[in-house]
């Protein structure tokens, strides 16, 4: 049992609370969830435990924002979104751990750096105003670092962000877009035999944690 390793239960329970953090308004976190359980888990393994998670802490969120999402930036992220996914589980399909590894290490430097330039004063460069095919390339980047590290929120943050939604309009739109994004992960991880049945009791103990 994945969980009876005291490293791997610490592990795991500070990314279940990471990830549980920027569902509660801490953003920047969630990118950190897959990269701590990771260090006690294979990166795959690690990612598979949180989705189901995610997935849960979802209904939730979609629940409180329901009436409040914008349709346009959804209907032009997710079509990327889904592209991105498919990238990113033909890459995990073609490379070992230790690659698999090496890119989640730098994903999440990149979007460390990112939060340090924004902490700083830093800028987007997108304009407000730019075209829904924009969007869709940052949907793309989105769903590509969702389906290796669940780590989109940086790219939707880039071109949302700075087209200054209302706050219940942002969040929503959040919700809603992470939320389909995660179920079409869930056809990937299976094909790659990720949800071993270790995998699923580990998540499964965890989720009360989440909610």
């Amino acid at each position: 049992m994945l969980l009876s390793d005291p490293i791997v239960l610490v592990a795991c329970i500070a990314g279940v609370i990471l990830v549980g953090m920027a569902k509660g308004g801490f953003s920047g976190l969630g990118a950190l969830g897959t990269p701590v359980v990771a260090l006690a888990l294979p990166p795959s393994t690690a990612a598979a435990i949180l989705l189901p998670i995610l997935i849960v802490q979802d209904v939730v969120s979609v629940w409180s924002f329901r009436h409040s999402w914008d349709k346009w930036i959804v209907g032009w992220m997710l079509p990327g979104a889904v592209l991105g996914i498919a990238v990113g589980w033909a890459m995990a399909a073609m490379i070992d751990e230790q690659a698999l590894m090496g890119v989640l290490g730098g994903i999440t430097l990149l979007f460390g750096i990112y939060r340090l330039w924004i902490e700083r004063g830093g800028r987007v460069a997108a304009a407000s105003t730019s075209p829904g095919w924009v969007g869709a390339l940052f949907g793309m980047a989105t769903g590509f670092t969702s389906q290796v590290a669940h780590a989109g929120g940086p790219p939707f943050q880039m071109w949302v962000t700075p087209r200054k939604l209302p706050h219940l309009t942002y969040a929503g739109t959040n919700a809603i877009l992470f939320a389909a994004i995660n179920w079409f992960k869930v056809p990937s991880y299976l094909a790659l035999g990720a949800f071993t049945h270790e995998v699923v009791i580990a998540a499964a103990l965890l989720v009360p944690l989440a909610i």
